[in-house]
């Protein structure tokens, strides 16, 4: 029996990846920052807060494959003049630490949950792809390519692979966030004003993310490979809103303002950045994934959304 390693394993995508890892046969120890008094699945380890100091001798000990899903999140409004810094540390510095000491340890492969931010914020002409240059766009972004980068030299020619994934947005039962803000706003009945936004953006559901992960714990063709995983079903703002409000049941109320005047009222309000979320487009392209791993995303976005509210009910 194959024992992963999941760095912080109670996350969002954490508490979901290591039941399934269990149920599909995987032995699972969770790092984790501090104890749990009740952890659900496989066995706990604790680690402290990551950085270029941590000692992960005794987590790596017997560990086949690492999932290395820990890090510093994206954090919107930060209280420092240098964020970077504060994301290099952990993303950075604490991933490059856990790579040394997984190499010393005989570890065979090292999954690398990074982001689509490293690629960018948005898409244009065509839909992004894994081996696109890189295009970084805040300090979060920035740090997660560096650490890409850094991971990237440290396993050079060593015995351990490196596998790299870039999720875009993920959803599913517990999520946070925007997206858990967009869901409470339809059940509510919030008229929102977003009936005449033209835009598609691609979503990867917690099912097919974590599907795509264990393919890429096993298979000879990813090592060594950067990939971009979403459910290959791109939608609107509005399509994924009637959507949501579908799963639940209710009735999507929305009304057309020009896309020019959302624009002036997110920069009014200081939220620019998330009115660019809303009305512009981030698709991916999934040919890479088909053509060398044979992956194709198992689960439809309607079956995930539906998931996700069942989940918060």
């Amino acid at each position: 029996m194959k024992k992963i390693l999941v760095t912080g394993a109670n996350g969002f995508v954490g508490t979901h990846l290591c039941p399934y890892l269990v149920d599909q046969g995987y032995s699972v120890r969770a790092a984790l920052r501090s104890r749990q008094t009740e952890w659900p699945v496989g066995e706990q380890t604790v680690v402290g807060d990551i950085s270029a100091d941590s000692d992960w001798q005794q987590a790596l000990q017997s560990v086949d494959s690492v999932i290395h899903l820990a890090g510093r999140a994206h954090v919107m409004r930060e209280s420092r003049d240098d964020p970077l810094s504060l994301f290099r540390q952990v993303n950075v510095a604490g991933s490059l630490r856990l790579a040394e000491q997984a190499v010393a340890a005989g570890v065979r492969r090292f999954v690398y949950l990074s982001s689509i931010k490293v690629n960018g914020e948005s898409s244009s002409v065509r839909p992004l792809a894994a081996d696109d240059p890189a295009r970084p766009e805040d300090a979060y972004g920035q740090s997660k390519w560096e650490a890409e980068q850094a991971l990237r030299d440290c396993l050079a020619d060593r015995d351990t692979e490196l596998v790299i994934v870039r999720p875009v947005l993920v959803y599913g039962a517990g999520v946070k966030g925007n997206l858990q803000s967009l869901v409470r706003w339809i059940r509510k009945g919030v008229p929102l004003p977003l009936a005449g936004v033209d835009n598609r953006r691609s979503l990867v559901g917690i099912d097919n993310l974590l599907d795509f992960l264990q393919l890429c714990i096993e298979h000879p063709a990813a090592a060594g490979e950067a990939f971009l995983v979403a459910d290959g079903e791109d939608l609107s703002t509005p399509q994924l809103i009637r959507m949501l409000a579908e799963a639940m049941g209710v009735k999507a109320k929305l009304f057309p303002v020009p896309e020019m005047m959302l624009h002036l009222l997110g920069r009014l309000s200081g939220r620019s950045a998330a009115v660019d979320r809303l009305c512009g487009d981030l698709q991916v392209d999934l040919d890479k994934n088909r053509r060398l791993l044979g992956w194709t995303p198992k689960r439809t976005v309607a079956a995930g959304l539906r998931d996700m509210i069942g989940g918060m009910d």
